[in-house]
């Protein structure tokens, strides 16, 4: 059906006449809603007074998962309910002026499933859907398409948000990313390291045979550089060298260590929040490397404060809850830890957002690019994960660990 795909309000009147002209019982439902309309105060919607009329509407309204109702024929948005708005950033009345193809750029995906519905193919069906939205992000949701005998006239869509799908796509990233680092450091590594101790091993040599202070200077800035990279080479390694030493952990020690290291690193200016929930249980797992691990990440997140301490505002909120049947790298576990270290800095820049855990990925000046990577490395050794939200004046890192 052409009017499936109307465009705009004056789009909609065409479809309406069309739909009309194809289908009798399409004609009769616009007479019935054009001979509603006569009835109506100024500025009231037939349709929406139609599908009024038939009661379903209270129902509707309460509701949380997003709900659009359509007008089985030109597809017209007639009712949405709160969360529609809240999620689609557009109000009833804006709403109810566009079709289906109008709120979603890629609506057709879901308006053929609408028309085989309408025809009476099926009564209600559920599919999972990417809808993309102009200059927004897309929509990952699982839709639920129904033709209600009580509204004959009307389509009801609800959508609901995948957030599951999303976050076990996104873990994913992380974790092949978290492997493939893993692989490149070593590679990587072992390639440096054979060559720089012969390049310093000769820079002695050679300083042993000149006679000239000034020359032996040169030597030493080679002797130096090569030690510098000898020690970075040694951080990328570093996780890979330490064997994981299990004893019951305690997250607050961790944390109540962290913090007084931090503070004595940033005595002025710089407040280290604790928002503890104190019945979680200890766990197996290396203390030392879970230290590390959340003192990369609080230390980096003060570095990111410099302002905020400058100006005595700067914060930094440790907090810990315990998750429920919460899956991490494709395994459900009925209990998690779950450590966030939240800041209100600038943010992370956008350019580098998606690419804080690559080695060597740094969003300031001096820093080394390996922070983020070793704490990831130390919390995936504990079969965990990082995950990361952040926009101007809050970064918040969230750290799971699977409990028992």
């Amino acid at each position: 059906m052409n009017s499936v795909r109307a465009g705009g309000k004056g789009q909609t009147k065409r479809a309406e006449h069309a739909a009309a002209a194809e289908d009798p019982q399409a004609a009769d439902s616009t007479a019935d809603a054009a001979g509603h309309a006569s009835a109506l105060p100024p500025g009231v919607d037939p349709w929406e007074a139609t599908l009024a009329a038939t009661g379903v509407l209270p129902g509707l309204e309460a509701l949380p998962t997003v709900l659009l109702v359509l007008e089985k024929h030109t597809l017209r948005v007639v009712f949405a309910n709160p969360a529609a708005e809240a999620l689609l950033a557009l109000s009833r009345r804006s709403l109810s002026q566009m079709t289906w193809n109008d709120v979603f750029t890629n609506g057709e995906v879901l308006a053929s499933t609408m028309v085989d519905l309408i025809a009476n193919r099926f009564q209600t069906t559920r599919l999972d859907l990417v809808l993309e939205r102009t200059a927004q992000e897309p929509l990952h949701t699982h839709a639920i398409v129904a033709a209600p005998e009580s509204a004959p006239d009307f389509v009801i869509v609800e959508l609901i948000e995948n957030e599951q799908k999303i976050k076990n796509e996104r873990e994913e990233r992380i974790i092949d990313q978290a492997l493939m680092n893993k692989q490149l450091i070593r590679n990587l590594a072992h390639e440096i390291k054979n060559p720089l101790g012969g390049i310093r091993g000769a820079a002695q040599l050679l300083e042993f045979e000149l006679d000239q202070r000034e020359l032996r200077e040169y030597t030493q800035v080679i002797i130096k550089e090569s030690d510098r990279l000898q020690t970075l080479v040694d951080r990328l390694l570093e996780p890979h060298r330490h064997p994981f030493i299990a004893t019951d952990v305690n997250i607050h020690e961790v944390c109540e260590r962290v913090r007084s290291v931090v503070l004595a690193e940033f005595p002025q200016g710089l407040s280290i929040e604790r928002d503890y929930d104190v019945s979680l249980p200890d766990f197996r797992g290396d203390k030392e490397q879970l230290i590390q691990a959340l003192l990369n990440i609080v230390r980096n997140g003060a570095e990111a404060l410099r302002e905020q301490i400058a100006r005595g505002d700067a914060r930094i909120v440790l907090r810990t809850r315990v998750a429920r049947k919460i899956t991490i790298a494709k395994r459900l576990h009925k209990l998690a830890l779950e450590l966030h270290v939240i800041d209100n800095g600038p943010g992370i820049p956008a350019d580098i957002r998606d690419r804080i855990f690559y080695p060597l990925v740094s969003g300031r000046e001096g820093g080394s690019g390996l922070g983020l990577t070793l704490a990831q490395s130390f919390v995936q050794r504990h079969e965990g994960l990082i995950e990361c939200e952040s926009r101007p004046g809050r970064t918040d890192f969230r750290i799971l660990l699977p409990l028992g």
